[in-house]
């Protein structure tokens, strides 16, 4: 569904991804672990077409149609069907959660998308008990889910999720992670950056290991999690 070959992308005189190549499957849940400042957001950035490569490609193959996002501004992609959840969940705080959903499917705004509010509110009920309260008042696990199911609003193919655990309490990392499984089991494919390495590495198909700016390691996820490199850099073992 989705390859890059040998990306660069600069910011200024930094060099944030040096030759970054790599591929997700449909209906694969990839994951993508480093330190910070490894270059992970940086990527996503540049898949949903926020940042503009210095050099390389992206490709995005749907209904057997290749698409060059690297050509394509955001709102284009998302219209493809690619949405990103972004690090920090980027909610609109003084909007309702109805609102902010249905500003997800602002690109499908001429389609009835009743189906998508049904299905939102099936992965997170606590989304329908709070559809009339203002976004910024919800929990930082409540607003997370609120940037999911916004982005599943789109109804996207492919689903980029940055940082889902971050500032969020362990329990309800659980329940998401659950969620993000079962999103993935209804057919939307996921690349997922994630500081929790092993919480990442368990939920995943396949990881790969980003370390300033280049990949360094790739494999199936369970694999990785028995490297002894990745358990001492990432897992603390």
């Amino acid at each position: 569904m989705l390859k890059i070959e040998d990306l660069h992308v600069h910011y200024g005189a930094i060099h944030a991804l040096k030759g970054v190549s790599l591929e997700v499957e449909e209906g694969e849940m990839v994951t993508l672990i480093g330190a910070n400042g490894a270059g992970k957001s940086t990527l996503l950035r540049t898949l949903s077409g926020l940042l503009k490569p210095s050099s390389g490609a992206i490709q995005f193959q749907m209904n057997g149609k290749a698409h060059d996002l690297k050509r394509l501004p955001a709102h284009r992609i998302v219209g493809l069907g690619v949405a990103q959840v972004p690090e920090g969940r980027q909610i609109f705080a003084n909007l309702t959660v109805r609102e902010n959903l249905e500003l997800g499917a602002y690109s499908r705004r001429q389609v009835d998308v009743k189906q998508e509010f049904g299905r939102v509110f099936e992965l997170f009920p606590r989304l329908k008990e709070r559809l009339n309260q203002n976004a910024g008042t919800l929990s930082g696990g409540e607003q997370q889910m609120l940037a999911i199911g916004r982005a599943l609003m789109a109804k996207p193919c492919l689903l980029l999720l940055d940082e889902p655990s971050l500032g969020i309490a362990p329990a309800l990392v659980q329940q998401i992670f659950k969620t993000l499984k079962e999103i993935n089991r209804q057919g939307v494919t996921i690349l997922l950056v994630e500081q929790d390495a092993y919480l990442a590495l368990q939920s995943s198909h396949r990881g790969y290991v980003l370390e300033t700016g280049e990949l360094i390691l790739t494999g199936l996820s369970k694999e990785l999690l028995d490297k002894p490199e990745i358990k001492k850099a990432y897992l603390g073992q």
